[in-house]
């Protein structure tokens, strides 16, 4: 028996309603401290990631889709005044088919200057050419402080090796070019992890230990240690890397920690950063998959 054309369009509407959830948002912080010696502070860099699979694609001619989208970024001071705000418009690629699996997502960097304190980082997506459903918020607390002691920025977990001496632009930093990995995901066919970080206030004039430490939930872990040599009156960058090898699917945790005194036995100081490894699904290098 033949359907009805009504029962078949109300078919597909509830298909593409189904399929088409809200617009999704990634915000990857690291936090960095400003070298400037007048204005004390924090530089952060806001790393955001809009997957464009979450997004409408309209029509603009034969074979020819695009779709667009609004990101608004926010830095909320604690009693909620804003103490930056910027609105980016994305423009992904016009595409000729849009029932590819993987598109690239859309993502750009913004590096700010903030005192030390606490904040709300907002960022808010806003689907150009959807009315219902067509918007998404995340926040993240952000807090700004420098320890006394030897301390280590944000560890930044990346696509692929930091490499050095490519000249100077928003996604250079220490002397490395750095491509993050949105949300911190490594999709299949990666095989090792590559992280960025820096040391400050570290003592110098002998060498020290660097150890590398990578866990998951059920035990699996990964080792490796590293000489270290701490500059003088300025951060010391350390870039890595670390095979997968056979740690499971889920989450992960890299631990970095540096020793010193006699032996490079005394712990002076750590930090750590999670990650998630999730092989059976695909993405080209730096493309975030659905969540």
């Amino acid at each position: 028996m033949l359907k009805s054309p009504i029962l078949v369009v109300f078919a597909l509407l509830l298909h593409l309603a189904a399929y088409a959830g809200p617009p999704q948002i990634l915000l990857d912080v690291a936090r960095f401290r400003n070298l400037n010696k007048v204005e004390k502070g924090a530089e952060v860099e806001i790393y955001v990631t809009v997957p464009t699979q979450s997004l409408t694609y309209r029509q603009r001619a034969p074979k020819s889709f695009q779709s667009a989208a609004t990101v608004t970024l926010e830095v909320l001071k604690a009693d909620g005044t804003p103490a930056y705000r910027e609105v980016v418009t994305l423009k992904p690629p016009v595409l000729n088919d849009t029932t590819i699996a993987i598109k690239n997502p859309q993502s750009f960097l913004k590096r700010i200057l903030l005192p030390d304190g606490k904040y709300t980082l907002r960022g808010t997506v806003r689907d150009q050419y959807r009315t219902a459903n067509g918007e998404t918020t995340v926040e993240k607390p952000l807090v700004l402080e420098a320890p006394a002691g030897p301390f280590f920025s944000d560890i930044v977990l990346l696509a692929r090796p930091a490499v050095r001496g490519v000249g100077v632009d928003n996604f250079s930093r220490g002397g490395y070019r750095l491509t993050r990995t949105p949300g911190n995901v490594y999709a299949r066919g990666a095989e090792n992890i590559f992280f960025y970080t820096e040391l400050h206030n570290a003592p110098t004039g002998h060498p020290l230990r660097v150890h590398y430490h990578l866990t998951t939930p059920d035990g699996s872990a990964a080792d490796a240690d590293a000489v270290l040599n701490a500059q003088s009156g300025r951060p010391t960058a350390i870039a890595g890397q670390l095979p997968l090898g056979p740690l499971p699917d889920g989450p992960f945790t890299l631990f970095v920690e540096v020793y010193g005194g006699p032996g490079n036995k005394t712990l002076l100081t750590g930090h750590r950063v999670i990650g998630e490894r999730n092989s059976p699904e695909y993405a080209p290098a730096g493309a975030a998959v659905p969540r």
